[in-house]
């Protein structure tokens, strides 16, 4: 008897219809909503888990571990009777917020009931592969420049300017960084309209369109996508000068795919061609949750001095250099 109801108990679920969906108008699946991207899991792979895709449980309960301790401690009122921590005395990073500002996530990712080490999944070994000799010595040489030239606005970094979001927040790729991860997806029969939290920047992907000409540049590049079944593929181009991932190209090409699972949780998937500047494509991945939080204007500049300061700064140490 135990055999049989358990045959007829498998038999039962390997009939449930599997999950769908939810459909537009025009018959499409349904991403439109908040979503939200934040995680611990770095985009790529600690050293300290080798060649390791997953992670194993107890991994897992430390690293999330490790995490609600830190949001915990750092909500703490400050003891004003204490120095400061050595690298705030500097001014140095992680002393510009306090932790009521940051949300960083607090949970790994996880795929396929996999807990993942990295975002990145190919290579093999998670990590960004290298950068080609040419591009190694383009990106010291822009870097260099960077931290040098503080003749006016327009040499300084995009986040700086708050024209787009620092890290890769934009997109594309979409990737998460210390807080304004949400992004609502809006959509329609001829586009996808996506908006993020960080800058408030608005991603509009074509459908079943063509990239605009070669020599017309765009912030965040130009996008077209494609329904593949239930699967948005969507295919960016034509970046400008301005931007780079991690030293890629204005002619970098970033396929992503956008596939919902689940009632709260979209899949997404980016891979990254640039033969000019790395050495392979490589390819991440990582779920989109869904929130009912709100997305908050993001005012960059609002009551911001930084860029202000920097360059009077730099005026007046040329004003010193001069006076010598």
């Amino acid at each position: 008897m135990l055999i049989v109801g358990l045959f007829f108990a498998g038999a039962a679920f390997a009939q449930q219809p599997q999950w769908r969906a939810p459909r537009t108008a025009d018959g499409h699946p349904d991403l439109q909503g908040i979503w939200t991207s934040a995680t611990i899991t770095p985009l790529e792979r600690p050293d300290e888990f080798g060649g390791r895709r997953a992670l194993t449980p107890q991994e897992t309960a430390r690293l999330e571990g490790a995490e609600a301790s830190l949001v915990s401690n750092s909500a703490k009122p400050t003891d004003l009777k204490q120095a400061l921590p050595g690298d705030c005395k500097d001014f140095g990073r992680g002393c510009g917020y306090n932790n009521f500002w940051l949300d960083r996530g607090s949970q790994v990712v996880t795929i396929d009931g996999e807990k993942r080490t990295s975002l990145l999944v190919d290579p093999p070994d998670g990590r960004i592969p290298p950068l080609t000799a040419e591009r190694r010595q383009h990106m010291a040489a822009r870097t260099r420049q960077i931290r040098e030239n503080y003749d006016g606005p327009e040499a300084r970094p995009l986040g700086e300017r708050c024209l787009l979001a620092f890290g890769s927040s934009s997109g594309p790729p979409m990737l998460p960084v210390l807080y304004n991860n949400h992004y609502q997806i809006v959509q329609s029969k001829d586009a996808v309209m996506i908006l993020v939290e960080m800058v408030h920047d608005a991603r509009i992907v074509r459908l079943d369109g063509k990239h605009v000409a070669s020599n017309v540049r765009k912030w965040m590049g130009d996008s077209i996508g494609h329904w593949d079944g239930d699967t948005l593929v969507v295919e960016t181009t034509n970046f400008t000068d301005y931007e780079s991932f991690r030293g890629t190209t204005r002619n970098a090409r970033v396929i992503e795919r956008f596939r919902r699972v689940a009632p709260d949780r979209i899949h997404y998937r980016f891979t990254i061609e640039d033969p000019q500047a790395f050495t392979r494509s490589f390819t991440g991945e990582l779920p989109f949750h869904r929130t009912d939080d709100p997305i908050y204007e993001y005012a960059c500049h609002e009551g911001n001095y930084a860029l202000r300061g920097i360059l009077a700064g730099a005026r007046e140490q040329e004003k010193a250099t001069a006076g010598r």
